[in-house]
């Protein structure tokens, strides 16, 4: 699904924290070495089709590197 966000995103948590996460060591093959971690939040997107909603959005993130590979996991509106 192709989205953007656009206000920012709240009530951040983490997921999972380092050997917790499935995808680690493909993430740092791709993106490097890092802590890396895996959140979710709330913002507001806006779909392809041009429509805004509130979304559940989960992401990978490590310091120094930022966040990668951002997807709306649920639409809430």
């Amino acid at each position: 699904m192709i989205f953007e966000v656009i206000g920012e995103i709240t009530d951040t948590e983490p997921i999972a924290v380092g050997s917790g996460i499935r995808d680690l060591e493909r993430l740092r093959k791709t993106y490097g070495l890092g802590r890396w971690r895996k959140l979710k939040g709330f913002a507001l997107v806006r779909l392809e089709d041009g429509s805004e909603c509130q979304a559940e959005l989960h992401w990978y993130e490590a310091h120094g590197i930022g966040k990668k590979e951002m997807k709306v996991k649920d639409l809430l509106d």
